[in-house]
């Protein structure tokens, strides 16, 4: 809770704080070598946030595994059928729209966090990656939702799939998915 005044017309409540607002955005990855912590990029991509984050309370990605996870590139997740065409539509999540930042603006790095897709640019929905690795060919072709900026050793001990898409026998899960803001103060 802020000690700040509350704006006309807002609840003390709705007057959040700058720690508040990088607590709400910010998710925590729970993987079986630590913690991960990304900082979503509402202003690269405001829908894609607001669905992770819907996604990590609905308590969705919990369990889900990566499925597809290719070295020197990137780990996939976000599918609860581990086999890289499930989401969260039968869930009454729909497609969102391609929200791709330009190159000058946000790249594919090391810890970029980005949405998953179909041919279709607008077939974004649950399934997320995280790069290993710069990969510029992705850049301006993928929305970009986050960056790690904690804990990427742990995404570098997630298990390797075999062959060239990175399919995973096995796969390493994603523990438990949460936004810090719903954590209790220490």
């Amino acid at each position: 809770m802020s000690d700040e005044t509350p704006a006309e017309g807002q609840t003390p409540q709705e007057a959040a704080t700058p720690a508040e607002d990088q607590r709400e955005n910010t998710l925590i990855l729970e993987l079986k070598d630590g913690k991960v912590t990304i900082e979503l990029r509402p202003d690269l991509a405001p829908q894609h946030v607001e669905r992770i984050k819907a996604l990590a309370r609905a308590g969705f990605y919990d369990g889900t595994p990566f499925h597809r996870v290719i070295e020197g590139f990137m780990a996939q997740g976000g599918d609860p059928t581990g086999t890289g065409t499930g989401g969260a539509r039968d869930q009454g999540y729909p497609d969102l729209p391609a929200e791709f930042s330009p190159p000058a603006k946000a790249r594919f790095v090391r810890g970029t966090c980005g949405m998953a897709r179909t041919n279709n640019p607008n077939s974004g929905n649950s399934q997320f990656f995280i790069m290993f690795a710069p990969a510029p060919s992705l850049d301006g072709q993928y929305t970009i939702w986050g960056r790690v900026i904690s804990g990427m050793e742990a995404v570098d001990k997630i298990k390797r799939g075999t062959g060239p898409n990175g399919i995973v026998q096995g796969p390493d899960k994603l523990i438990r998915a949460w936004v810090a803001a719903d954590e209790p103060a220490a």
